[in-house]
């Protein structure tokens, strides 16, 4: 026996029969406020538990453990219908037999539709009212649902009064529901926030439909878009305390340390329309850019929502349990007609917590139509950068594909160049598995590279490691003395590309894991030897014969070098290690240096403790050398001076 979890939303016109058909199958009255009571309708969302269990063709147990969400039917209420829907994986669409489509049937039907739900069972209640003409009943509906996703959910008669097509309604519901993949777990829990209120002994209570991962008693969690810190004392579903709440659950969660907000949230308080996460997963904004779709049902109707929605236009964005005022800037701002899509930006009044991919819901200012649905392409939008060229091929291929994970990981890479694994579709509904299999299969098919921990564009970075071997090659040619092309300037020859010290340490060591060495600050290709320009060689053909002559009686450097030509050829010399300076006055060949230390180590070793007289002896020097060379050999460490007398270190 396993068990599968899963959210089922009512849907349809008022009193068509949802609550009843509710109470019907779980036996919870999902109406549970005193004024939906007096009133006879649902305004509030309302909640019950229905457990089926079927058996599969081997003889195995199944239990679908459904989690039932009742929306209001009313117009008025159509934005807490909306909160209702948004994390659902079935839809139970009622239609009442005896009124047929109505204009809350229609436009629940468009909010499901825009919100990517595909997959419904068809209601069809008070069939008793209809007695003998059932099938009449049942051709219209079909009808209008020509053309949806939903064109071929089953239609199962039902009344409440008499029980008809109870039985066959589960068994509907398992049927559909059997095809349906279960909500995946993918580390990236968020539970928007539809109930707050507070129980004796333990305070604060959140309820909501969790999606996206798992949340336990005694985690540690935040509240989205305000960023506040709390932790879960316990959680619930249907009442009953578990240790942890899957995706696809109806959950409750005691967050004892935050207060309940009476309207807008302030610090240290919840409402309704904030999202329960784990902290590490991104942050709120306030732009986003998206794709906007009209439904072409709207074509030839005369209703309010067909109006073509304008760039700019002042309206309310519904998403989760939330809804936020926000301003709509069309990328072509020929205004958005039924039956078309648009790219869009949307600027919200008030920071939300949106993933790529997430769908939502467009309604006019004053909350009377349904406009318009959308997905979030970019969940971290700048307004700066909405009609830039690169957001706008950006945008344009996530379009075609908004949900499909390597569009998403190669549009990314491919706009920003360079993301940190961890960052790589962080606000997005793919698990950190999936996004590293992305990236593999990219890196196998030459879209991305791997660097340490940065996930990189291949184009772009076989780019930029060309404009950087160039620069250090046009370094070598115009000036060969030189040891290489410095790290500050190569940084500012990519300053267009490289802003990030990550990205420039990758490519360091890159290049000098291949063609390049790095030398103290300086790059260099590998076969690059300095070599003095032509106007410097006669003057280095001069020193180096100078300092031959006598290996440890060099002239002074004043003397050595008199003139600028020669001292810059002297500084390539000792720049390139081809001389060592012993001391500020003092220049030796490389290979005189190397022999005169060996001689003082060889007299000390041999001898003791030696005078700097006995040493200027042993190798035939002057004062004037032999001082600034011990000097220096005690600044290596290989003597050390003790009173008058050299040691070995």
């Amino acid at each position: 026996m396993s068990t599968r979890h899963y959210i089922i939303a009512t849907a349809g016109h008022v009193d068509h029969g949802k609550s009843a058909l509710v109470k019907a199958l779980t036996g919870t009255d999902p109406d549970r406020l005193p004024e939906e009571k007096a009133r006879g309708i649902t305004i509030d969302l309302g909640f019950a538990r229905l457990e089926l269990a079927v058996r599969n063709h081997r003889g195995e147990e199944q239990i679908y453990d459904l989690g039932l969400v009742d929306v209001p039917g009313h117009e008025d209420f159509v934005k807490n219908m909306v909160a209702g829907v948004g994390s659902v994986d079935l839809a139970l669409f009622v239609v009442a037999a005896d009124d047929g489509w109505m204009p809350q049937t229609e436009e629940h039907l468009q909010i499901l539709t825009y919100l990517g739900l595909e997959r419904a069972v068809i209601a069809l209640t008070k069939i008793d009212l209809v007695a003998g003409h059932e099938a009449s009943a049942i051709q219209p509906v079909r009808d209008q649902l020509r053309g949806t996703p939903f064109a071929a959910a089953p239609i199962v008669p039902t009344s409440v009064v008499s029980g008809r097509g109870l039985e066959e309604l589960k068994t509907a519901l398992t049927g559909v529901l059997a095809e349906t993949p279960p909500p995946r777990d993918l580390g990236k829990p968020r539970l928007p926030v539809d109930r707050v209120f507070t129980l004796r002994g333990l305070g604060t209570v959140v309820t909501g439909t969790l999606n996206g991962g798992t949340l336990a008693r005694g985690q540690a969690v935040v509240l989205q878009p305000s960023g506040q810190a709390a932790h879960v004392r316990s959680v619930q579903t249907h009442h009953h305390d578990v240790a942890a709440a899957g995706p696809g659950t109806r959950v409750a969660l005691n967050l004892p340390e935050l207060a309940v907000a009476d309207k807008t949230a302030a610090a240290g308080e919840v409402a309704r329309g904030q999202v329960v996460t784990l902290a590490g997963l991104g942050g709120p904004g306030e732009t986003f850019d998206v794709l906007l779709e009209k439904t072409a049902r709207l074509l030839d109707r005369a209703a309010p929502a067909a109006r073509p929605l304008k760039d700019g236009a002042l309206v309310r964005v519904h998403h989760g349990s939330a809804n936020y005022s926000a301003r709509v800037l069309l990328r072509d701002p020929t205004p958005l007609a039924p039956g078309q899509r648009a790219l869009a930006q949307l600027r919200l009044a008030a920071p939300a917590f949106l993933f790529a991919g997430d769908r939502f819901i467009v309604r006019d200012w004053s909350e009377q139509a349904t406009l318009a649905g959308g997905t979030v392409l970019d969940p971290d939008a700048r307004r700066e950068t909405f009609r830039a060229a690169s957001q706008q091929l950006f945008l344009e291929r996530r379009a075609l594909a908004p949900r499909h994970l390597e569009t998403l990981a190669a549009t990314q890479l491919a706009r920003d160049h360079a993301v940190r694994r961890s960052a790589l579709l962080l606000k997005s509904g793919f698990s950190a598995m999936e996004i590293a299999g992305a990236v593999a299969h990219l890196v196998r098919e030459n879209t991305a590279s791997v660097a340490g921990e940065l996930v990189l564009d291949a184009a772009w970075w076989t780019a930029l490691r060309q404009r950087a071997a160039a620069a250090i090659q046009a370094e070598h040619h115009a000036h060969s003395e030189r040891a290489g092309l410095g790290l500050a300037e190569l940084r500012r020859a990519l300053a267009d590309d490289v802003a990030d010290d990550e990205v420039f340490d990758a490519l360091l060591a890159e290049l000098t894991r291949t063609e390049f060495t790095r030398d103290g600050a300086h790059l260099r290709r590998a076969t690059h030897r300095p070599a003095l320009p032509p106007a410097l060689q006669t003057a280095g053909a001069r020193l180096r014969a100078a300092l031959a002559a006598k290996p440890f009686e060099p002239p002074p450097r004043q003397e050595l070098a008199p003139d600028a030509l020669t001292r810059q050829a002297l500084r390539f010399l000792i720049e390139t290690g081809e001389a060592v300076e012993a001391g500020a006055e003092t220049v030796l060949l490389a290979e005189h240096y190397a022999r005169a230390r060996e001689v003082i180590r060889q007299f000390i070793r041999e001898r003791g403790p030696a005078t700097a007289g006995e040493l200027r002896q042993a190798l035939h020097t002057s004062r004037r050398v032999i001082i600034p060379l011990l000097e220096r050999l005690d600044r290596e460490g290989v003597t050390r001076r003790q009173g008058d007398q050299r040691v070995l270190r």
